[in-house]
């Protein structure tokens, strides 16, 4: 017998890892099942017919992982025949092949190119009743053109570009995502439009690097003139953006942020490292005092700018007297927060086969000191606020604790978290509403506001959360065949091949 009760539609789930690009591609996995008739499983649900892995290679253990949870799946699926598994993202664009291999009970392998064909490789893989693994070097639709599922009714992710020109040498997205290919600026703007539509107050536009923006036809200025015009969109209240290259960071994208109301004062820009010797060999085309000098004009235009950052320590060859200079920058830069990570070997990436990899011992004494120094830096930084006011977006699932201690979570407009006490308001206070509040904690990783909150407003928002509806943006499946709903299979006399 099948999962799927005769009569009944086919169920998925998506288990998604990595950055936000990966977030956002599950959103289109989402869109693309439910089109053609799927229906989302409960995350309780341990037998949903299909299973989307959408991964990450970025780190190290990403293959271990992948392959530890697909073997935990293979006896559910041997005792539930019918049941589908795909892969998909990145590490199947670098693995290919050898997924099936490895795991012969997945049914279909897609990359990171050809999302939209996954409705198709799942229904051929269940007729020919065989593994279907299908990787393109290119892509052949652009992702946003494809039905989406959004998971937030008040935050939206929007792609400008994928892909990514730049040649870093700890990492492989260039080779798995491909080079840049930039949308054009009309196209965003409607998907931008469609959300705000929706209800949706936020909107964060992703890219590899966004400030590359325009390249593939021939405008420098692009994003700046992209933020601007957002500027104009009714009832979008926030705009954020993720992530900037330092190396293509223009004065006018500063100006866009300063001039343009709803675009937010906060700037995610990776450092990587401080030292200008590990930058080099890091193929990051900028130093230290370029990106030092970027953090000195934008809060020279924006005092109140909130700065984040990515720091990678134990780079091939970094010294001690390297690792002294990326503390002295963090010092410097005064980050709001910082992703910090470990340095760990990507194979196929140019700085996993490069002379002095460090010891294991020296990369994780190095991290701890810098998680200190974060701290100490971002918590004084967060003390600041204490005492002012500040307009938070009440969000869903920020805050870990929020039930036992009775508070209720959101972002901050520099994208700072916030525990808040909703007072008299409580019952009333939906996720995508505002609220306004006064700061009265800091802590290195949030604040908190515990006296009654000044106001709070209601939006369209809140109410689609009350309502438990999430947005959809239609697509167009440009060059791809269109399935209909997957009919009720008959109970087959074996289980599926595994190939």
């Amino acid at each position: 017998m099948t999962t799927a009760a005769a009569g009944s539609a086919r169920t998925y789930q998506v288990r998604t890892y990595g950055c936000q690009m990966n977030v956002h591609d599950s959103e289109r996995i989402s869109g693309l099942l439910e089109q053609a008739g799927y229906v989302r499983a409960a995350q309780t649900d341990d037998t949903p017919d299909i299973v989307v892995f959408n991964t990450c290679a970025v780190r190290e253990n990403a293959d271990n992982r992948l392959y530890g949870n697909l073997g935990h799946l293979r006896p559910v699926k041997d005792k539930h025949p019918g049941m589908q598994i795909a892969v998909g993202g990145c590490l199947a664009q670098k693995d290919r092949g050898e997924i099936v291999r490895k795991a012969p009970w997945v049914d279909v392998v897609f990359g990171t190119h050809n999302i939209g064909a996954l409705p198709v490789l799942l229904e051929r893989a269940r007729h020919n009743a065989a593994a279907e693994v299908e990787i393109l070097e290119s892509l052949d639709v652009f992702p946003s053109t494809l039905p989406t599922r959004r998971e937030s009714t008040y935050a939206g992710w929007v792609s400008i570009s994928v892909g990514c020109n730049n040649t870093c040498t700890f990492c492989i997205v260039p080779s798995l995502r491909g080079k840049e290919k930039d949308r054009r600026p009309g196209d965003v703007l409607s998907e931008v439009r469609a959300l705000v539509d929706e209800g949706v107050l936020e909107v964060t536009l992703l890219g590899q690097n966004v400030n590359s923006y325009g390249v593939e036809f021939g405008d420098r200025y692009a994003f700046g003139k992209l933020l601007r015009a957002c500027g104009d969109i009714d009832g979008l209240e926030r705009v954020r953006f993720t992530s900037p290259h330092p190396k293509d960071f223009t004065d006018d994208v500063i100006a866009a942020m300063a001039e343009t109301p709803n675009v937010c004062h906060s700037l995610h820009m990776p450092l990587q490292s401080g030292s200008d010797d590990v930058l080099r060999a890091m193929r990051r085309s900028y130093r230290s005092d370029r990106y030092l000098g970027i953090i000195e004009k934008v809060r020279a235009a924006m005092p109140d700018a909130a700065i984040t950052t990515d720091i990678i320590v134990g780079f091939p060859g970094e010294t001690e007297a390297d690792f002294q200079r990326t503390l002295d920058v963090v010092r410097e830069a005064r980050f709001s927060s910082a992703f910090t990570f470990q340095y760990s070997k990507r194979p196929g990436t140019p700085a996993a086969t490069m002379d002095g990899q460090l010891p294991k011992q020296v990369v994780q004494e190095r991290y701890e000191r810098l998680i200190a120094t974060v701290e100490e830096i971002t918590w004084a930084e967060n003390k600041r606020l204490v005492g002012e006011t500040v307009e938070v977006l009440v969000a869903v699932g920020e805050g870990r604790k929020d039930e036992r201690t009775g508070r209720m979570s959101g972002r901050a407009r520099d994208g700072r978290l916030v525990h808040f006490d909703a007072g008299s308001f409580a019952g009333s206070i939906r996720p995508g509403d505002i609220v306004h509040t006064a700061v009265t904690y800091a802590a290195p990783h949030h604040l908190n506001a515990d006296g009654a909150p000044l106001s709070h407003r209601r939006t369209r928002a809140g109410d689609a959360a009350e309502a438990g509806r999430s947005p959809r943006t239609p697509g167009v499946l440009l060059g791809l065949p269109t399935i209909g709903a997957p009919a009720p299979t008959p109970a087959p006399t074996a289980g599926c091949a595994t190939n």
